[in-house]
């Protein structure tokens, strides 16, 4: 063996050498070529490039259309501010520090993306990425793609009730009988190997729509199955870190600008962070992202796994442990420390960024234009701004049965200030079933109208909210024929009514449905229990056949017994066909009572009885008629709204609200008038006295003073008129009050109670307006001489009376 293995060595250290001869061989032949040879080659060759380069420069990248373009025409940056359009020393030292960073970053990490560090801004300017955010915003990272962006995590839980442990089990005590008393079960005459082929037929067919429903299944999901994405992985995406620690954070998140939703590190569409900023520092993530986000460690003051760029006192500080701790204890050193990261530490710009101001009619947008779709799988979402549709429309779901999204199953559409308090409408297209779901405040009270045509008489189920009705009624369903009506909470204990109706007439066919209402042949209602009367004179059912003339109950049954008491009456016509009355008979009334009593058998009390059932199936009837009325005014109602669709508008909302304007306005209008009207209509003393000159002559000395000592004598005499008609209403009332207080001395003893109640009342209500006269004559002479005063002031300073200036100048 080892003869054949160094055998084998020699052959193959021959074939190298025989090799690396030729290889000789061949260098040396090409270099004794002559040039001529090689240059031809070098020609060859670079036809070749430019061949390639060619064909490489006539492919053409298409951009898709729907893709923003961002330019100097769709942006007007001649309305921004210096700051973007220019930089600070500051900021261009800044700009050369993370160049230089940048630089060194390539250099030793040379397969590593470059750093996302200084981006031109809309005015093509650099900018520092640290510099674009504010201090209120927390750390925005910069992730991987996350691929499947498409699905959400549903909002809606499905809550399961737990039975409860607590909740004791009642058992009702069974009365065991002896065996010589029990009843022996039928035979069973039923074919044994039937019954076994009949389960297989069953177990065969079940497994066959198994079969076929997984074959579907799987169908689908090769139709479904999504193409491999050529860029993942090389897509990058910014992310809002918040790390743990402050403000009560438990531990590290992520939220996505763009929807607020949040979502864990450890989410396994995070496929790695590049870089980390906020508004003081910069970090570069130098951890492995083999296994996403799951495994790393969010500590920014360890510079091992984030390499920071800006050397600052602010900056995070590692994690330590406790011996680590330890060794800072000493003052000196920690002081030592400060003073290092002061002197090393970089002023950091302000941002650059003007503050964001949103408007209320952008916040109220929403969204561009109002108005925003999501394309799901099967599913579109719209959405619009509150008041950008007339009808109220803010959201609208449409659902696809197929991927292209051209079948469709069905449509939801949401609504805001609707004055008819629609809030849902879902429409199945399968089915044609339409589902309007109100708010409460309808007129009719309406909570669900389902229905197939708003034509009456058709299907249709409408729930109400039973607070706001007085009869009670919670659901009314509807079809040709029938109409049943539930209710709750009747002082009458009624339940349930149920309406069968026959053909109309055919003669009557083309009248409306209000004035040809279809005959009624048989209703049946249902009572709940109402415990104050025995069970068995409780009605629990009661029918009415009116075709036939009949009249069945049902009443309840007792918890001691297993059957109930049951009556029926044949109702026949008063008067029969000669006029003659008739006469109740025992053969009218039918009837099984469990515990039979005296009073029921007696003509009377069943006479009576049958006279009562027909008074209240004359009402059952009108009721009857009266739901069929308010269906067809249901719907009527409907209609107008589905054609107006009025919104309501807050009184608040003084740019929406037409009426609220309009009598803002008018209430200005009124106030600004009747200001005016007081500004003219002030009180002028000399204009009664200067009506009596010519218009437009001078006044003279004489006739100056004239007018004024007229003036202030009827000013004087004003006063005194006042402050007698004062008196004159103080006497008045005392003198009233003296005669009514001589009156109740004359007549005290024969005086009732309802008198002296009568007398003090008026009394105290004389004082009251006696007391009030002598406040104003009191304030009246105090401020008479003032208010003469005043005027005597006034007139010595009206330019009109300029002779008066003069001589008292």
């Amino acid at each position: 063996m080892e003869v054949l293995r160094e055998k084998v060595e020699e052959e193959e250290e021959a074939e190298r050498e025989e090799a690396a001869e030729q290889a000789e061989w061949a260098r040396m032949e090409k270099m004794m070529r002559p040039v001529e040879v090689r240059k031809e080659e070098t020609t060859l060759k670079q036809e070749t490039l430019r061949d390639l380069e060619k064909k490489l420069s006539e492919i053409q990248i298409i951009v898709s259309a729907e893709l923003p373009a961002f330019t100097k025409d769709t942006i007007d940056i001649s309305k921004l501010p210096i700051s973007y359009k220019t930089n600070t020393p500051k900021e261009e030292h800044l700009l050369q520090v993370a160049d230089n960073f940048s630089r060194q970053y390539s250099h030793l990490c040379p397969d590593r993306v470059p750093l996302f560090l200084h981006p031109l801004n809309e005015c093509e300017v650099p900018k520092f990425v640290s510099t674009t955010l504010r201090p209120t915003l927390m750390p925005y990272p910069e992730l991987y793609n996350w691929d499947s962006c498409a699905q959400f995590v549903s909002d809606f839980l499905t809550m399961v009730p737990l039975p409860d442990p607590l909740k004791p089990t009642i058992k009702k005590e069974e009365k065991v009988l002896p065996k010589k008393y029990t009843i022996r079960p039928p035979r069973d005459l039923c074919s044994r190997f039937e019954q076994e082929q009949e389960v297989k037929k069953q177990q065969e067919i079940r497994a066959e729509e198994k079969k076929q429903l997984r074959e579907e299944e799987e169908h689908l999901m090769e139709a479904e199955k999504a193409k491999p994405d050529a860029l993942h992985g090389l897509r990058v995406h910014s992310w809002v870190l918040v790390l743990s620690g402050k403000r009560e954070v438990p531990e590290n998140f992520f939220i996505d600008p763009f929807t607020g939703h949040s979502y864990s590190t450890q989410d396994e569409h995070f496929l790695g962070i590049e870089s980390l900023w906020n508004h003081k520092n910069y970090w570069i993530n130098m951890q492995d992202c083999w296994n996403c986000c799951k495994d790393l460690i969010f500590d920014l003051g360890d510079p091992v796994r984030w390499e920071y760029m800006l050397l600052g006192t602010d900056k995070s500080q590692l994690s330590l442990t406790e011996e680590d701790d330890s060794g800072l204890n000493n003052e000196d050193d920690v002081e030592n420390l400060d003073k290092e990261d002061e002197d090393k530490s970089f002023d950091m710009p302000h941002s650059w960024v003007e503050q964001i101001e949103i408007s209320p009619e952008a916040f109220e947008t929403r969204c561009p234009n109002g108005k925003k779709v999501i394309q799901y799988k099967r599913a579109k979402l719209e959405k619009w701004a509150p008041y950008l549709n007339s009808d109220g429309l803010v959201s609208r779901l449409t659902t696809y049965e197929d991927l292209e999204c051209t079948n469709i199953l069905e449509i939801k559409e949401w609504y805001q200030n609707r004055e008819d308090m629609l809030e849902l409408k879902h429409i199945n297209k399968t089915t044609d079933l339409k589902i309007d779901y109100f708010k409460p405040g309808h007129p009719q009270a309406l909570r669900v109208h389902s229905y197939k045509s708003m034509q009456p008489e058709m299907h249709r189920v409408i729930e109400f909210y039973e607070t706001a009705r007085v009869d009670g009624l919670i659901k009314r369903e509807e079809t040709p024929r029938k109409m049943t009506e539930y209710y709750q909470g009747r002082p009458d204990f009624l339940s349930y009514r149920h309406a069968n109706f026959g053909p109309r007439v055919k003669k009557l066919a083309l009248r409306s449905a209000e004035s040809n209402p279809r005959p009624i042949v048989k209703i049946t209602e249902r009572f709940f229990r109402n415990p104050v009367k025995p069970a068995e004179e409780d009605v629990a059912e009661r029918v009415f056949l009116v075709a036939e003339e009949r009249i069945q109950l049902r009443y309840h049954c007792r918890e001691d017994h297993i059957t109930a008491s049951k009556r029926e009456f044949l109702r026949r016509t008063q008067v029969d066909s000669k006029g003659n009355k008739i006469i109740m008979t025992p053969d009218m009334c039918i009837s099984f009572e469990v515990e039979p009593m005296e009073h029921t058998k007696k003509l009377l009390y069943q006479y009576e009885t049958m006279m009562h059932l027909k008074r209240e199936e004359k009402l059952s009837r009108h009721q009857v008629w009266e739901s069929e009325l308010e269906v067809l005014e249901i719907l009527k109602l409907r209609e107008e709204e589905e054609a107006a669709h009025t919104l309501t508008i807050s009184i608040y909302d003084t740019k929406r609200n037409e009426k609220s304007k309009e009598y803002r306005e008018a209430m200005e209008r009124v106030m600004h008038e009747e200001h005016l009207r007081q500004v003219e209509t002030q009180l002028d003393y000399l204009a009664p006295f200067l009506a009596q000159l010519p218009p437009g002559e001078k006044l003279t000395r004489w006739q100056a003073v004239r007018l004024k000592d007229e003036c202030l004598s009827d000013f004087k005499q004003r006063l005194i008129n006042k402050a007698n008609l004062i008196q004159a209403r103080f006497e008045k009332e005392t003198q009233e009050l003296q005669k009514k207080q001589q009156w109740y001395q004359e007549n005290q003893l024969t005086l009732t109670p309802e008198d002296e109640d009568l007398y003090l009342s008026y009394c105290s209500q004389a004082m009251f307006r006696i007391r009030i006269l002598e406040q104003r004559l009191n304030r009246h002479k105090e401020l008479a001489p003032l208010k003469y005063l005043a005027l005597e002031e006034k007139l010595y300073k009206d330019p009109r009376l300029g002779e008066l200036q003069k001589i008292f100048a």
